[in-house]
């Protein structure tokens, strides 16, 4: 009599021999993006938590704990520095979203020359943002700027003003250069959405009676709220993120007015050379950032749920 396991043998050798091929294979195609990650964010990341417990610098390391968070905790010149951060992030985003709500309606509406307005308002996002800060730059400058030289000649002041030098106007100046780069993007986003809105539901609404105001409130809003989510949060860590267009147009000044926790994060580790301190403001940036990630993945399964969006 044959021994049944002896027939089939074989063949479980073989399948378990073309699942062990799979596997490897699945792994030998993970491995580079694997190896990417540990060499290009892993390991820097590491890195910069240990060097946060060491008083590092040009000279060398020493180990000192938790000294250079204590220091942070019990700085008043860094809690500013936070509180302006976030102040700087929620004035930018919550421009970007209006005038990138707006801009998607006009530009979704059924008006002459559509399709060129839809061109350009792509420039701001296009171009190189050291390009357009340096036409800010000119633009905020108060002896040949556009700016200083029209609120003379319509008598806002007698002489030649500097919007870089003055702490609130470097300040806000520097969120509308933000605002500038940011809004395209933001208006593109909110078009694809609202393109994606059924038209159906527009001419129900129409055949009852509902105004343009109304169909607004009700029918696109609601359609494109994961889009508004999705972007405020996304626009928020960018933001966060933000560091060419202060750095260019201000450096973090004037008298640290425009500092924000990346800006502050890159002068004492690289201008000052202090790495540990520096470290410990990177990691403080990590987590915030991380509670950000988790904020946009908490808030969009809630709003797709309640939208029905899978």
């Amino acid at each position: 009599m044959v021994d049944v396991t002896q027939v089939m043998d074989p063949m479980a050798e073989s399948g378990s021999r073309k699942t062990m091929s799979e596997a490897l294979f699945a792994w030998l195609l993970m491995g580079p993006a694997m190896l990417f990650i540990a060499v290009i964010v892993a390991w820097p990341l590491a890195e910069t938590v240990r060097l946060s417990f060491m008083e590092a610098g040009l000279g060398g390391e020493k180990y000192i704990g938790l000294a250079n968070y204590q220091e942070l905790v019990d700085s008043r010149k860094f809690h500013q520095t936070i509180v302006r951060t976030f102040y700087w992030m929620f004035l930018s985003v919550s421009l970007k979203l209006v005038l990138g709500l707006i801009g998607a309606t006009l530009l979704n509406a059924a008006i002459p020359g559509r399709a060129l307005f839809r061109v350009l308002v792509m420039p701001p996002w296009v171009i190189p943002i050291a390009i357009g800060c340096i036409g800010w730059l000119w633009l905020y400058n108060g002896y040949f700027g556009v700016l200083s030289g029209t609120m003379m000649k319509l008598g806002i002041t007698d002489a030649p003003f500097e919007f870089l030098a003055q702490k609130q106007s470097a300040f806000y100046s520097a969120i509308v250069t933000d605002v500038w780069v940011g809004v395209p993007m933001v208006t593109l986003f909110f078009l694809a959405a609202m393109q994606g809105v059924s038209r159906d539901l527009y001419e129900a609404a129409w055949v009852d009676g509902a105004g343009r105001w109304y169909r607004f409130r009700r029918i696109t809003i609601p359609q494109i709220m994961p889009v508004i989510i999705s972007m405020s949060l996304l626009s928020a860590i960018f933001t966060f993120n933000s560091f060419e267009i202060i750095w260019i147009l201000t450096e973090g000044g004037p008298r640290g007015a425009t500092t924000t926790l990346i800006v502050d994060t890159y002068k004492t580790a690289i201008s000052n050379y202090k790495f540990g301190e520096g470290s410990a403001r990177a990691v403080i940036i990590v987590v915030l950032l991380g509670l950000f990630s988790l904020a946009y993945l908490f808030f969009l399964n809630k709003v797709n749920k309640k939208y029905g969006v899978k």
